[in-house]
């Protein structure tokens, strides 16, 4: 997706370690416009997949996850971080453990909004290590549910999530898939 990687090249940077700050236009500051580009190119991915729900975690997820569910016309599901008094019933839980944050969370989704008869994509604003999908596909298999496949805004070619993905089996797909970032800039995959 050309417009995203110029996006990136134009507003992205990369801080210490191997984190690359897009808050000014993907996970803080939204633009909009090209949200709701990437949720059409999403769809257009997926639009076969006999997709049932959009899946996502809380929080940077779920703009993609709206953007792309609005142009499938399918519902989005969010797995919460935090119990709060509007989670109740009986749940789906696993752990997950956050690069970005580094620490982890106990993931949870109500029983009654995932089931054995839900084909689901998830989707994400990045795929580094891939403990996010991972917990997710957890969650799913929990239900007896299906994972269509996974799609991400950004993807960390360079680092391990994604050949683990692929390797269980997932469809993944990626918008922009980053091979190397460091002091001398930005290389895309092709």
């Amino acid at each position: 997706m050309l417009q995203l990687k110029e996006k990136i090249l134009e507003e992205g940077k990369i801080l210490s370690g191997q984190v690359l700050k897009v808050s000014s236009f993907l996970n803080h500051q939204i633009d909009s416009d090209l949200m709701m580009e990437i949720g059409r190119e999403i769809a257009k991915r997926f639009q076969d997949a006999g997709i049932t729900k959009i899946m996502t975690i809380e929080s940077s997820g779920i703009a993609v996850a709206l953007a792309a569910g609005a142009a499938l016309h399918k519902p989005v599901l969010f797995a919460k971080k935090h119990l709060s008094s509007n989670v109740s019933g009986i749940l789906y839980q696993t752990l997950v453990h956050s690069f970005t944050h580094g620490t982890d969370y106990t993931i949870v989704v109500e029983r009654e909004y995932l089931s054995a008869d839900d084909r689901i994509l998830i989707v994400d604003d990045f795929l580094a290590n891939g403990k996010a999908p991972e917990g997710l596909l957890d969650l799913i298999a929990q239900a007896g549910a299906e994972a269509a496949g996974a799609a991400f805004v950004i993807e960390k070619g360079f680092q391990e999530g994604g050949s683990r993905l692929r390797t269980r089996g997932l469809r993944v797909e990626s918008l922009a898939v980053i091979d190397k970032m460091d002091q001398d800039g930005i290389l895309f995959r092709d």
